[in-house]
């Protein structure tokens, strides 16, 4: 039996779960359950990451302590968590009394070991919020491309990275003043004594061959020291030696992962020797699923910290791609940033998580659900081919023979070729190539319904004397059904115990599945899943444009006419280029306008302005549009958006449009 011990990545404790979040906890459930229901010891642990400068700004936002604002949002992602089926055996947060332990314990063994150093450096600081500003809190104009509102350390326009001190009109983010450098001094973890270390580790297959090769690059310009520490205001873990410095949240992230084990240990008296200590690399496995975007942190910093510290490094780090919607990234504009909570009030958890399955494999590579293609897998595979299977069977067996199965299959031969698939579809699982094992399923269950409709038991039942080979044949069929949802089993765990109850048969066990069930009663059948309904998907859109549109309360109620600088924040106004114009059939003032507003991101807009323009004198040119509008629809289409106009009584409408220089995307201030 293998002892094997698995981390998702932490989500951060400032926002709920949402359906790109869930890529990453669905892969790594199904890994798990695969590993138990193969009798393997696998212990699956997460926590929230609750420190960091965004949660102090959003607890002081929304007049709580952050302590509250963790245990609020803490509470939300449990239950999102529970309701899609993933079965942590530990769930917990960073802000605990045992990650400030092992936090404190490897900063104090890097440090006596020489690899903390302190030098002063110059940041940006707010002086109106009186505090020093992360990258992120910082924004202006991009110093190669001149995008503005972009972020102090990397630009979404042309995706150049830089210094903050070399953005232009900077301003902080929390108050909008100009940020004044400032000298302070820092801590360093000295990450390049680790490099023959990290060289030997990285090329030792504990890596997908993409993320090793991307590391090629930082080893080439060689690794500088990491700056591991924040200066007060700063939520999070103050460092034992050296007061008002707070450790970086990246630092105190991953010892989350011991933090949650040391908690499941202390609750089931496991041992945590027995998967940290150095000696344990040869006597367990430790796995951290993550995204491709935080690779550089578990895959350089964190074994470089864990070997000065003298713990064991993780047997294999999995990263995974992210997830875009009907083809493009989720939008909250487009009403495809869905959370989970939504998706949970509108369909089933199921339906996603064999969605992903059959998109995901082992590599790095974004996955897309399509949701007509979502749809249509999940009401071919699931409904159409696998619960079909026991449908088509039950009614036979529980009508005519009391529900009993037969005392033998008429083909053994079909069953054990279903059984030694198993081997093949485990070595699938095991190496995360989820997509190619649901595809091999699913060729076994169009078998096992080919075997049936080739029988027709629904002809043979009304003939005399065939009553007992009709008992065979959904014997079989039957038997067909519990080797494919045992296979499915880490997939669908729901389904799975339905179809315990009516093949009342125990738990389905991989290894159980040798030898059929015969002679066996089983129980009245009920229905297993239903379709996916397009209404479904279709109200799941509109709720999520709504509540991704939706402002947020105001703190009080605005003077009449009036609306305050934030609900003006949330505005999203860009610049776009009209691409096409084109009339509406039996639409006396609208044209329909097709919008480049970026980055390749294409908008249907319907406009009212056709008393004031034709199509050719619009076609190439720039207009400012309201980009996070919810969609509407309208009898013509949806419309995605609103371009801005202006008009006053008999004076006709005119476009508004920026100056020249103006390029699309770029963010009206």
């Amino acid at each position: 039996m293998r002892k094997i011990l698995v981390t998702s990545a932490l989500p951060y404790a400032n926002g709920p779960i949402h359906l790109g979040h869930l890529v990453e906890y669905i892969q790594t459930d199904i890994w798990v359950r695969f590993q138990k229901l193969r009798g393997n010891e696998c212990i699956y642990v997460c926590a929230d990451d609750a420190h960091g400068t965004p949660i102090m700004l959003k607890a002081k936002q929304e007049g709580v302590t952050p302590e509250q604002l963790i245990e609020h949002i803490g509470r939300e992602h449990r239950a999102d968590f529970a309701d899609f089926l993933i079965g942590f055996d530990n769930y917990y947060s960073t802000h605990s009394e045992e990650n400030r332990l092992y936090a404190n314990l490897i900063y104090e063994r890097l440090r006596d070991a020489g690899h903390i150093s302190r030098r002063t450096i110059v940041q940006a600081y707010d002086p109106e919020a009186g505090m020093f500003l992360p990258d992120r809190f910082i924004k202006g104009e991009c110093p190669r491309c001149g995008a503005a509102d972009q972020y102090g350390d990397s630009c979404e326009a042309c995706g150049a990275t830089y210094a903050p001190t070399e953005l232009k009109n900077a301003v902080s983010a929390i108050s909008g003043a100009r940020p004044v450098e400032r000298e302070t001094e820092h801590l360093f973890f000295r990450l390049g004594d680790f490099t023959p270390m990290l060289k030997e580790w990285v090329n030792g297959g504990h890596l997908q061959p993409e993320i090793r090769n991307k590391l090629k690059e930082w080893f080439e310009a060689g690794l500088q020291d990491w700056d591991i520490s924040r200066d007060a205001p700063y939520w999070g873990f103050e460092i034992p030696d050296a007061p008002g410095k707070y450790f970086y949240v990246w630092l105190d992230a991953p010892v989350g992962y011991m933090a949650s084990f040391r908690n499941y240990c202390d609750r089931t008296g496991a041992s945590f020797e027995e998967f940290w200590s150095r000696e344990a690399e040869t006597a367990s496995e430790l796995y951290h699923f993550i995204g491709k975007d935080i690779a550089y942190f578990h895959t350089l910093f964190w074994p470089a910290m864990l070997e000065g510290a003298g713990f064991r490094k993780p047997t294999a780090v999995w990263c995974h791609g992210f997830l875009t919607i009907n083809g493009q990234k989720m939008s909250k504009s487009r009403g495809t940033f869905i959370r989970a909570r939504s998706y949970l009030e509108h369909l089933d958890a199921e339906y996603l998580r064999y969605y992903f399955a059959a998109k995901l494999g082992s590599g790095v590579e974004d996955i897309d659900l399509n949701l007509q293609d979502f749809m249509a897998r999940v009401n071919s595979d699931l409904v159409g081919k696998l619960v079909n299977i026991a449908s088509r069977c039950a009614g036979f067996i529980g009508k005519r023979f009391g529900g009993r199965l037969a005392e033998a299959l008429p083909d053994a031969d079909l069953y054990a070729s279903f059984v030694r698939s198993g081997e093949e579809i485990a070595a699938l699982y095991e190496r995360r190539e989820y997509g190619h094992a649901m595809r091999e399923i699913m060729a076994l269950a169009d078998v096992a319904n080919q075997y049936i409709d080739e029988r027709k038991p629904w002809v043979a039942i009304r003939e005399s004397g065939r009553e007992r080979e009709v008992q065979g044949i959904c014997t079989q069929g039957l038997n067909l059904f519990r080797v494919l949802v045992t296979y499915l089993k880490p997939v669908l765990p729901r389904l799975a115990e339905r179809s315990e109850r009516f093949l009342a048969c125990g738990e389905l066990e991989w290894e159980a599945i040798r030898e059929p069930l015969l002679a066996h009663r089983v129980e009245p059948f009920k229905p297993l899943l239903t379709r996916v309904e397009e209404s479904a998907i279709e109200a799941l859109l509109e709720e999520s444009a709504a509540t991704s549109a939706a402002p947020p309360a105001p703190d009080k109620e605005p003077a009449a006419g009036t609306i305050s600088i934030d609900d003006f924040a949330r505005l999203d106004l860009r610049i776009a280029r009209i691409v096409e114009a084109a009339p509406v059939e039996g639409a006396d003032r609208l044209l329909r306008l097709t919008l480049d507003i970026g980055e390749g991101e294409m908008r249907n807009v319907f406009a009212g302005i056709k008393s004031a323009y034709t199509p050719s004198q619009l076609e190439g040119r720039l207009t400012v549009v309201v980009a996070n509008l919810a969609p509407r629809k309208m009898r013509f289409g949806v419309s995605e958006g609103m371009v801005l106009a202006a008009g006053s009584g008999g004076k006709g409408l005119f476009l508004l449009s920026p100056d020249e220089g103006a390029e699309p995307g770029m963010r009206v201030k």
